[in-house]
């Protein structure tokens, strides 16, 4: 677990199991003492064990840019924090394997 500090509010990094699966979360400690509050992170993934998911949810602590006044972490626009959804300056995306040479014709 990492965590950051900003104004108002520490933000704390974990991982919470959901069925078999896990999944990164963001806590958000008010400093006023309140209730915190939790934020999934890679909401359109799980993982297949804590660690990884931990791993995840510190990674996105690292990419956030300042917090809104209700504590919800704000991070840079179009921002997911999978390396394959971005694109490299000559277009490809990575993580995504390209072939070469095209496939031979069947005849």
């Amino acid at each position: 677990m990492a965590e950051r500090e900003f104004p108002n509010f520490t933000l704390r990094s974990s991982a919470t199991r959901e069925g078999s699966r896990y999944t990164a979360l963001l806590g958000s400690y008010p400093a006023d003492g309140s209730y915190p509050s939790y934020f999934a992170v890679y909401e359109n993934r799980s993982f297949r064990d804590e660690a990884s998911a931990a791993a995840a949810a510190e990674k996105a602590l690292g990419l956030v840019m300042g917090v809104e006044d209700d504590g919800a972490p704000v991070f840079a626009e179009g921002e997911t924090g999978f390396d394959d959804d971005r694109e490299d300056p000559h277009g490809a995306h990575h993580g995504t394997q390209h072939n070469a040479e095209p496939e031979p014709d069947a005849h």
